[in-house]
This record gives structure tokens, sequence and C-alpha cells, in this order.
């Protein structure tokens, strides 16, 4: 076997599909197929069965799969780190963005990211929370910037605390909350738990909401039009044009979220990723 056939089960095992792994690899399916033979009889076993539901790894070609998956990574570690001997960052950096996190500052970091180490291959998502959380435990994702408490045996530094607000219009300033629509939106289960708590001690009916959103920004441009309000954090509030009042719980705790860098033990060391994280610590003193 050589990297090529690493390559071609890792694809397989991705895709669980001869048409679509033939394609992200540029072969045609019958030399694909005839490449697979010839893996198997380099191992005197069957590793892999075909049918019209796709490709199912036999037990032996499970633990080939795994073989091929943990030789790429290696692989790659051992040329990044040449690469980096010889002066040049480069590499993959598999990172996951908070959507919340990501809509106000992605862009600029992963512009300027790139723009300092224009040879490093980016591979960016952005998710709730949770998805990148459970992205971070099965090792697809390199770094993630996740918002709330998640257990992590890892790297993990906070990188910021904010305070969490109700905020409504200025027509509404004077209107008390329990009169007017609460906008709703969705987010990472553990944020709605806080926000559903905080909303239970201070006696306010959340099935009065009849507007869920998807997105942060479109939940304060509703609020902005008066037509009611809802709980956003700090980071959503830089140039909002309304009011807003800094929540507490009822034992007096202020309703804070925390922001956090998820690393991999395996990747900090990783060029990339070590200058990943001090961009980020950059941009968080600014």
């Amino acid at each position: 076997m050589n990297e090529k056939d690493y390559m071609i089960l890792k694809v397989l095992g991705e895709t669980k599909n001869i048409t679509h792994a033939s394609e992200i690899l540029f072969m045609t399916q019958s030399a694909l197929s005839k490449r697979i033979k010839m893996i198997e009889q380099e191992f005197g076993k069957k590793l892999l069965i075909r049918s019209y539901q796709g490709v199912t790894f036999t037990p032996a070609g499970e633990k080939v799969l795994e073989f091929c998956q943990n030789s790429i990574l290696e692989l790659d570690k051992v040329k990044q780190k040449l690469e980096w001997i010889e002066g040049e960052i480069s590499g993959t950096l598999k990172a996951g963005y908070s959507i919340s996190y990501g809509t106000y500052r992605l862009a600029k970091e992963i512009s300027d990211y790139h723009k300092a180490y224009p040879k490093v291959n980016l591979q960016i998502s952005s998710e709730q929370s949770g998805q990148l959380y459970q992205q971070m435990l099965d090792g697809s994702l390199d770094i993630a910037i996740i918002r709330g408490e998640y257990p992590w045996e890892g790297i993990k530094y906070m990188i910021s605390e904010e305070k969490v607000y109700s905020v409504c219009s200025r027509e509404n300033q004077d209107k008390p909350l329990s009169d007017y629509m609460y906008i709703n939106r969705k987010t990472d289960p553990l944020l709605v738990g806080q926000m559903m708590k905080w909303l239970r001690e201070a006696n306010l009916d959340t099935h009065s909401s009849n507007i869920c959103v998807d997105n942060i920004t479109t939940c304060r441009e509703l609020v902005q039009t008066g037509i009611g309000w809802a709980i956003l954090p700090e980071i959503a509030l830089e140039d909002f044009d309304g009011i807003k009042k800094q929540l507490f719980f009822k034992n007096g705790e202020p309703f804070i979220r925390h922001t956090y860098i998820f690393c991999q033990r395996g990747a900090a060391q990783l060029p990339q990723v070590e200058r990943f994280i001090e961009l980020i610590h950059k941009q968080k003193e600014i």
C-alpha cells in the first residue's frame, strides 16, 4: 500500500459510495474498483462489500481503514513539521466557529490568518456549539471556538466572558416585558437552559412568543423594529441602538456567557494551530 491507497480507503470510509469516492479522487469507477482488488489481494482478505445501498467495510476492512486514517494523520504531521523547519507555516487547519461568535469575528480572524499564512489549507466550519463539541470529541476538528460550559480533557482557553442582557427598542423602554412579545431564537441547548431558567425566575411566560428565528443577527434586528424583546449576549450588541439591561439570576449571580478555544492535544504542537491560537489571543486584546 502507498499514500494514495490510504486516501482511497479513507474517502470510501467517508462516502460509503464508489461513485462519490471516484469523483472526489478523480478516478474512474473501474480504475477505483481495480485498485481496491489489488489492495485486497495484498492483504489476502475481503475488505469491502458492495451493494445497491453502497459500500460496507468488513471487520478486516475496518482495521485496515483505521490504519489508513491514522497513517494519513501522522504523515501530514511529519510533512508539516518538515515545512516548519524550513521556515514556512503550511499544512491543514481544521477549525470550527460557534455561529454566534463567528457572525461577528470569523471573517476578520480568518482573513488576517490567511494573509499571514497563505500556504495553510483552511477548512472552516460554523455550527452551534453543541455540534462543534461533538466534532471535537470525534476528532474531526483540530480546534474550535465554543460558547458555553462543556467538559474537555484536551487544551482549553477562555477567550471571553460576556454579560447577557434583555434588550428592547427605545420606544418600548418603559413597557414591562410581560406586556409584549418575547422573540425566541435557536441556539445551543446549554444556553437555552439558562435562558429558560431566567425567564422562569422572572415569571415571564415563554409561550407568549410566536416568533422564533434561527440566528442572532435577525433576532437583534427584529428587536430594533419594536415588535418584541429578546435575550442577547454582549457580542451581539455592538452599535445596538436600543435599550439593554444586564440580567441576573434569582440568587444574585450574573447571567454570563463564556467563550473558549478547545484544542486537540495532538494538534496543539502543529505550527499552524499554534499561530491560530496566537492570532485569537491577539484579537482578544485589541
